[in-house]
């Protein structure tokens, strides 16, 4: 029996690369020394596993960016686009951030590639671009070179590729004309290149990623499966290949990969359990294909539970023999946390909580505990396995997690709270008459920039070293300050700035009760954007308000309507570590009714505009469509829940971030939004589409500018982006916005992206014979 696993935080137990990268782009370390600190995370990682008894340790995990990204580069698929970068890049690396982050320097001026979420999780990946035409060649060897660092270091390891066919799904057509699966013959001899490459180099084992497995395919996506991995299966004899898909169940994609003549196929027994059932059936499984069990969770932080776990893994045991079982993680750890002994500070994380918990390290511990118990046939007497069980019993019965307040609020809801008083043609009347904004009214997404100075600052309070009304005082001056600065650039409804807040979800989760948090559980979320999601062990309720000191205070300063800002329930649902002895569905209507306490709050002290983020709500949708009606009716219930429960002349915001609505566009109608704000910049306005042909009834603000590049737009590219949105939605419905937040860009480029911004706006008004107010 062995143990494998599919990846490991390449970030570093203390953000390393984070600081590395961020420090490169600003031109205050070298590359050589950027490259020097992947090259110390990575040892660190592999000498780790080794030290676990990890037996297939995954190299080519790591990744500076985004491991989709990483593939594009390998492969050659760079866009047109970026010749001039290439041009001017000194080397291959500055070439890949363009493409990840833009560029605007030397002459050179392009955008970055698009970047939307890895299936149904908080990860960003970097889309990829193809052309009819488009051609590949081997540009990067990343792959190798990484497995050949570690053979340097005395270690083995098992290269982890993402699979060709993920890989063209994943991306788009940029041009009409084809379909991007039509590529594959063009696309396989490099990865046939880099097998052998590998081979020569020393490998045995190769993990192959293709979690498309885990969604509908049609039949020629199928065979595209069978056709690749026959062909390199057959080609490459002598390597053993590790076939992995997670997220969820194979469903009717199993018979596929049961055909494959694969070493191992990995089975993500966390989402998909049924599936272990099916494959075990006789003569499902071929004679000498090895089945890796996903028993331990990699997308959350509890602890796992052995008796659980030793069931499938027996079950396995008695079918096929200890020899063709490999124990892993249910996906790469890259989702997790790095390491729980980092958490030191029982008034941030409890010990009774943190019992419950295993991180990244922690997992590893867990798998070589998993294999230990399940060689030895009397586990169920062993004190490894009895300490499990105790922990888990202490966790069933804490006193911490049900409170009956909570749980009577949600039996007590009628269908009536789930909807706004009147129709959105009636409040947007009354909306107009209270508000009194021109045409393309002009708002950001809520953050400022979140300076060197306001966190240290915010580190300094709460390290006890900067007195609490001298923070306050603090936050004042940069609130008041940047009030008067949007007032300057003409912003039609300003926002306080969110300076007082850490993270759009660890900030509320930090008020509510039924939350806990860490120290240093980063997770990356994409590049060198690191977050530390809140973990919900308990029962939620919020105790105190949570905004409205602060929002109230904005409003004093301006006579502009100022936009209360607030993340909505199915987001920090998304963005945390959730409870798993609940349905997330009844976690979900927790959160909103304890948002749902803060918006009444607000309206009460005269806001008049509040957004309410739901950018994880496409996020969330299940990866099969046959679950996507279940999920919808609870994600946006949530919602409204959240928000119906203000007068008419209210007006409610939502924003929604780097997602694909065209299949679920009725469902973003229901929510009811008096307006949403979605990001259009990357994409070039292509997603505006869906609520143009879908007839979207409620206003709309299309990000016109990419807040997560460095560079700032010029008017006519915002003219541009906002003639394109006019052509498919009328003048009325559209609001001019960034398409997100500002809180990781530098004040510089934010002011001069914003006046570009509102110049734009004043002129889209004159256009249609509105003058500017």
């Amino acid at each position: 029996m062995k143990t494998s696993n599919l990846g490991y935080p390449r970030i570093g137990a203390h953000r390393e690369l984070k600081r590395a990268c961020e420090k490169y782009w600003s031109n205050k370390i070298s590359m050589e020394d950027l490259v020097e600190v992947g090259k110390s995370i990575r040892a660190e990682n592999w000498k780790l596993q080794l030290e676990r008894g990890i037996d297939l340790i995954p190299s080519n995990d790591f990744s500076f960016y985004d491991q989709v990204l990483d593939t594009t580069l390998m492969v050659g698929a760079i866009p047109e686009r970026y010749k001039n970068a290439k041009k001017s890049s000194k080397n291959i690396l500055d070439l890949y951030f363009a493409m990840a982050r833009g560029l605007q320097k030397n002459g050179v001026d392009v955008i970055a590639m698009e970047m939307t979420k890895w299936f149904d999780t908080n990860y960003h990946y970097i889309v990829p671009e193809f052309t009819r035409d488009q051609e590949f060649e081997l540009v990067s060897q990343k792959v190798v070179e990484e497995f050949q660092e570690a053979k340097n270091l005395g270690i083995q390891t098992k290269p982890v590729l993402l699979g060709p066919v993920t890989y063209l799904l994943l991306g788009k057509e940029k041009e009409k004309g084809f379909h991007r699966l039509d590529l594959l013959p063009k696309l396989i001899p490099v990865y046939h290149s880099i097998l052998k490459m590998l081979a020569d180099a020393g490998a045995t084992w190769i993990q192959f990623d293709e979690p498309i497995l885990s969604t509908d395919l049609s039949e020629k996506e199928k065979e595209a499966i069978g056709k690749v991995y026959n062909g390199l299966t057959e080609a490459f004899p002598n390597l053993k290949i590790l076939l992995a898909s997670y997220f969820g169940d194979y469903g009717d994609n199993l018979d596929t990969v049961l055909n494959l003549p694969v070493c191992a196929l990995h089975l993500d027994l966390k989402r998909g359990a049924d599936d272990l059932d099916k494959v075990l059936e006789p003569g499902k499984l071929k004679e000498h294909t090895t089945l890796s069990l996903g028993v331990i969770d990699g997308r959350n932080v509890w602890k796992n539970d052995f008796e659980s776990s030793l069931r499938l893994i027996e079950k396995a045991k008695e079918e096929l023999g200890e020899e063709r079982i490999i124990i892993s993680p249910s996906c790469s750890l890259l989702h997790v946390p790095n390491d729980l002994n980092l958490e030191q500070n029982e008034e941030v994380l409890s010990t009774e909580v943190k019992d419950w918990m295993a991180f990244a390290k922690q997992k590893l511990d867990e798998l070589q505990s998993l294999k230990i118990l399940a060689n030895n046939p009397d586990y169920k007497s062993q004190q490894l396995f009895l300490d499990n069980v105790a922990s888990m019993e202490k966790r069933r019965n804490s006193k911490l997690i049900h409170k009956t307040k909570v749980k009577q609020r949600l039996e007590q809801l009628e269908a009536k709270d789930y909807n706004r008083e009147s129709s959105f043609d009636q409040r947007k009347i009354l909306q107009e008459e209270h508000l009194q904004l021109p045409l393309f009214p002009t708002t950001t997404i809520g953050s400022f920039p979140q300076t060197q100075e306001v966190r240290r600052n915010r580190s300094l309070f709460k390290k006890g070293a900067l007195q609490e009304q001298a923070y306050v005082n603090f936050l004042m001056e940069k609130t008041t300050e940047t009030i008067r600065l949007q007032e300057e650039i003409g912003l039609d409804v300003p926002v306080h700035g969110e300076f007082e807040r850490n993270d759009m979800v660890e900030y509320f989760g930090e008020q509510l009760e039924g939350f806990t948090f860490t120290q240093n559980g980063w997770v990356q979320s994409y590049g060198s954007r690191c977050v530390k999601p809140p973990i919900i062990y308990g029962d939620v309720s919020r105790p105190v308000p949570m905004t409205v000191f602060w929002t109230s205070f904005a409003q004093s300063l301006t006579d502009k309507p100022v936009k209360g800002m607030l993340t909505g329930p199915v987001t920090i649902l998304q963005w945390s570590f959730v409870r798993d002895d609940q349905a997330r569905s009844v976690t979900c209507e927790q959160i909103a009714l304890a948002i749902l306490d803060e918006v009444l709050d607000l309206e009460k002290e005269g806001i008049s505009i509040i957004q309410v983020d739901e950018p994880a709500i496409r996020e969330g949708l299940p990866l099969r469509k046959k679950d996507w009606e279940k999920y919808l009716n609870w994600a946006i219930g949530a919602f409204k829940l959240s928000t119906s429960g203000v007068k008419d002349s209210t007006q409610i915001h939502t924003h929604m971030c780097y997602s694909e609505f065209n299949d679920i566009i009725q469902s973003i109608a229901d929510m009811d939004a008096d307006v949403i704000t979605i990001e259009c910049s990357r994409s070039q306005m292509e997603l505006l589409d869906a609520f143009s042909e879908f007839d979207y009834p409620n206003n709309i603000g299309p990000g016109v500018y990419d807040i997560h590049s460095p560079r700032v737009p010029s008017k006519e590219e915002i003219i541009k982006l906002l003639q394109k949105a006019e052509h498919v939605l009328p003048a009325s419905k559209l609001w001019v916005n960034p398409d997100c937040g500002l809180k990781t860009r530098g004040w510089e480029e934010t002011i001069s992206a914003l006046k570009i911004m509102v110049s734009a706006a004043q002129q889209m008004r004159e256009t249609v014979g509105q003058p500017s107010n």
